[in-house]
């Protein structure tokens, strides 16, 4: 359920009818999630997305014409709704370009059914969410240190206990969790993070998380 006890809303951006048929069975065993709708290609996830406002929009990457990447930062931007990324590729390319393209997580199609709704329920709740496989990936790659590294990014207009909230963030520590490490409330912390993302112009958590490990704030 999302915060005001209402279904989660989800869309489906496959261009396999087969592979969105078998997403929506997942999916609907969970009484608090509804399909509300599908799209074949990228270009109609994004329009379909204005449309419908779903809460979480499950988002293939190779798709015909428009890609998943590029949809996942038109609905970001736009504000439309949540992306989670559902692949069967995990080449980092993907990886990376679906993250710093607002997707709030990153699964792949091998993912059990119990795993693909905790995942929807995690993002419509406002927290990020990457398959294991993933995020060893992710965290090798910043733990990885490159011959000439890059200036850390400007963090502007960041109070003392934003910088906190980012750094927790940059440790993948859901809402739940901050809210414990910081001694707030969990309605706190949300607000929190959401002034974060503002600030920094930040599509999801994850996007904040990758600006939270550049700067070295985690």
């Amino acid at each position: 359920m999302t915060a005001t006890g209402a279904p989660i809303r989800v869309l489906l951006a496959d261009d396999h009818a087969a592979i969105r048929a078998g997403m929506r069975l997942m999916l609907e065993q969970a009484t608090d999630i509804v399909v509300v709708g599908e799209a074949a290609d990228g270009a109609v996830a994004v329009r379909q997305a204005a449309a419908l406002r779903p809460d979480v929009v499950l988002m293939d990457i190779r798709m015909p014409g428009t890609d998943g990447i590029t949809a996942t930062r038109e609905i970001t931007t736009a504000g439309f709704a949540d992306v989670l990324i559902l692949t069967t590729f995990d080449l980092d390319e993907y990886l990376f370009g679906a993250l710093r393209a607002g997707a709030a997580g990153f699964l792949l199609k091998s993912v059990e059914p119990a795993a693909l709704v905790d995942a929807v329920r995690r993002i419509a709740a406002g927290d990020g969410f990457l398959a294991p496989e993933v995020t060893r990936r992710l965290l090798t790659a910043f733990v990885a240190t490159p011959a000439a590294p890059p200036a850390p990014p400007a963090l502007p207009g960041l109070t003392d206990r934003e910088r906190d909230v980012l750094a927790a963030l940059g440790r993948g520590l859901s809402n739940a969790d901050l809210a414990a490490d910081l001694s707030i409330t969990e309605a706190t912390a949300k607000t929190h993070v959401s002034r974060v993302l503002a600030k920094l112009g930040c599509s999801s958590r994850v996007q904040a998380a990758i600006l939270a490990r550049e700067a070295g704030l985690a």
